[in-house]
């Protein structure tokens, strides 16, 4: 069973244990709108602007195309937003804004060669059917869309169209009946309840591209600029035990977590602290590596002595990159992907069987 962030619209978390599943059975849902009413039988994707031939497709046309099914991680840029001190805004996620789906669809490349891009096109605006008007951070002029853009190569990519999520068709929580799924980015790009395609020869400034969604960055030396969140930061979590959990003393117990990065990098390598972080040592995997998807790790523990114990970890991938120990400011209450402690407490053999 999901639990509620925020009602109106839903915003769904997924428990910890159930995200010890290679495919999460319960996929957190993130809306910032209400969920638009669409029929599928009177469903159509436009496909506009720099192209050579608009396109507009029915969902049998779209499942008529050659399919692609890819299992992929998704996380939402929030996730782990209750951790940051003090208190930033927004939904007040733990740990289970992340999750991974079988996701098939047609790639979003396939309909761009048709359509015939422009020699000028520079990003793909992806719009849905979701609109409202946004009060945080920053108030909206008026209803608005939700929407994002990818850069024209990012699109001509591994971009999935997907209409099927675990085999089935789409739920309208998870954007039936089409929704963008954006290997190794974030969950923000994977724009729900697709209708619209739109080539531009320009960086799109929306709300959901420059207000929301992105972080101040300095480039060449220059004041800071804002700049749309993209890939996932490598990451990884302790999802059991639980944290404030009783554990005995000369007991040995599991640790198991899950970890994960963005773009085509991978993990490869999870180290776990019992002390605090005075000393590490490297978990085993369970999963063989591979980009877009969370390998889940173990470690054998068998704590000694009685007291307060911080249990940490921290990832490195492909590419070097290393958990950090703290949450960057400059990304806001985004991209939260610093190292969390989960605090347990040791109980004295003696101790446990009194209070049992």
């Amino acid at each position: 069973m999901l639990i509620t962030r925020q009602h109106h619209p839903d915003n769904l978390e997924t428990p910890a244990h159930a995200l010890l599943e290679t495919l999460t059975p319960a996929h957190y849902v993130r809306s910032h709108f209400a969920v638009p009413a669409l029929d599928a039988a009177e469903f159509r994707l436009k496909v506009a602007g720099q192209v050579a031939s608009p396109l507009s497709l029915s969902l049998a046309e779209l499942r008529a195309l050659p399919a692609t099914t890819h299992v992929l991680t998704l996380e939402c840029a929030g996730n782990g937003r209750v951790y940051l001190t003090p208190k930033a805004s927004g939904v007040q996620w733990e740990v289970g804004a992340v999750g991974t789906a079988q996701w098939t669809g047609v790639p979003l490349r396939t309909l761009l060669e048709r359509a015939g891009v422009a020699d000028n096109a520079r990003e793909v605006v992806l719009v849905g059917a979701d609109e409202g008007q946004m009060d945080d951070p920053v108030k909206s002029p008026g209803h608005i869309y939700y929407s994002r853009s990818l850069p024209l190569s990012k699109a001509l990519d591994n971009v999935l169209l997907a209409y099927e999520m675990n085999g089935e068709a789409l739920t309208p929580a998870h954007g039936a009946p089409l929704r963008a799924i954006v290997p190794g980015w974030y969950g923000m790009a994977a724009v729900k309840w697709l209708t619209e395609i739109r080539v531009i020869d320009h960086a799109y400034q929306g709300y959901f591209q420059t207000v929301d969604y992105a972080r101040w960055e300095r480039q060449d030396g220059l004041p800071p600029v804002r700049v749309p969140l993209s890939e996932m930061r490598v990451k990884s979590q302790i999802l059991t035990p639980a944290p404030h959990a009783c554990v005995q003393a000369g007991e040995e117990l599991e640790l198991c977590g899950a970890a994960w990065t963005g773009g085509e990098r991978t993990v490869q390598r999870v180290e776990v602290s019992t002390d605090g972080g005075q000393s590490w040592q490297d978990a085993e995997w369970q999963q063989d590596a591979a980009p877009g998807v969370w390998r889940h790790w173990h470690l054998s523990w068998t704590p000694q002595q009685p007291g307060e114990v911080k249990l940490l970890s921290r990832a490195t991938d492909s590419a070097g990159q290393v958990q950090p120990a703290a949450h960057d400011p400059h990304r806001g209450s985004y991209e939260v992907h610093h190292i969390v402690a989960v605090p347990v407490t040791v109980k004295a053999k003696q101790e446990h069987k009194e209070k049992s």
